[in-house]
């Protein structure tokens, strides 16, 4: 900084992107600069091109006519990730790897091989899903899932496309159409045949594994603390309601994320038997 002041003191360090565009703007200057006759040696090595890549000629217009674009020498150096909210390499096996409960692995193989938003996940019903080839819909012939805007779902989380969708003769048709990979399968049968709870009314893929089990449980006055393996069932006074440590929150309308039960302005739902 001028007069030897350190720059950005307790903040946070600009990423790539911000510093990519002061770059620019510090390039853009001295060029104009070295155009009007000051510091002319400066503009000589910051005025330099490069040849152009399979993506530069794919992005820009005209770009199969191009010989060289532009490059700055004061941009930040180093891989560049092609999209800020794209996991790193490797972080889905390492996620499988840790998750202990098959809604867990159920939920990771999902959101990474169907491409689903949070919402659309959360949303889903087992209705949607036509798992098997040649399904009743008629309009996939591959495994496949229908994803339906419900503004009504018991969990409050609904998609954010809105494309027409219908009940004709119990099945569903319309929505939007994805298809379904064999780990995709896996992990769905893995789910509903070891952790799905039974006797729930809702019919939604997620569900919380221990909301109906501490429903019928509060007259005896205990309820599980997580129903999945390796966890101990935590007790409580007869009548009131079981102490769950890890249950799914959500804020807003849209958002769910794993909370803490004492943090405020937090509004546990229950998905239990009676889908309230």
């Amino acid at each position: 900084m001028p007069l030897g002041e350190p720059w950005r003191v307790g903040k946070r360090p600009y990423g790539r992107s911000a510093l990519s565009i002061a770059a620019a703007c510090l390039k853009g200057f001295y060029l104009r600069q070295s155009s009007l006759g000051i510091n002319g040696e400066l503009g000589k090595k910051l005025d330099k091109s490069r040849l152009p890549s399979r993506v530069d000629r794919r992005r820009s217009f005209l770009g199969h006519v191009k010989s060289s674009l532009p490059t700055n020498p004061l941009a930040p150096k180093g891989p560049h990730r092609r999209h800020p909210k794209m996991l790193p390499d490797g972080a889905r096996k390492r996620l499988l790897e840790t998750v202990n409960a098959a809604r867990d692995r159920l939920v990771v193989t999902w959101l990474a091989d169907g491409g689903l938003r949070i919402g659309e996940l959360c949303g889903l019903h087992l209705v949607d899903l036509h798992l098997r080839e040649n399904a009743a819909c008629g309009e996939c012939r591959a495994p496949h899932l229908h994803v339906c805007h419900r503004p009504g779902n018991p969990n409050r989380a609904d998609a954010k496309s809105k494309y027409p969708w219908r009940v004709e003769h119990g099945i569903v048709n319309g929505g939007l159409i994805k298809r379904v990979s064999p780990a995709m399968v896996h992990t769905y049968f893995e789910y509903i045949t070891t952790e799905y709870p039974r006797g729930v009314g809702h019919g939604m893929l997620l569900v919380q594994l221990h909301g109906a089990r501490c429903r019928a449980a509060v007259g005896a006055g205990w309820g599980p603390a997580d129903a999945r393996p390796g966890r101990e069932a935590r007790w409580s006074g007869a009548g009131e309601t079981p102490c769950l440590p890890a249950l799914v929150y959500f804020r807003g309308s849209r958002r769910g994320r794993r909370q803490p039960v004492d943090r405020p302005g937090c509004r546990r739902l229950g998905l239990g038997g009676d889908g309230g």
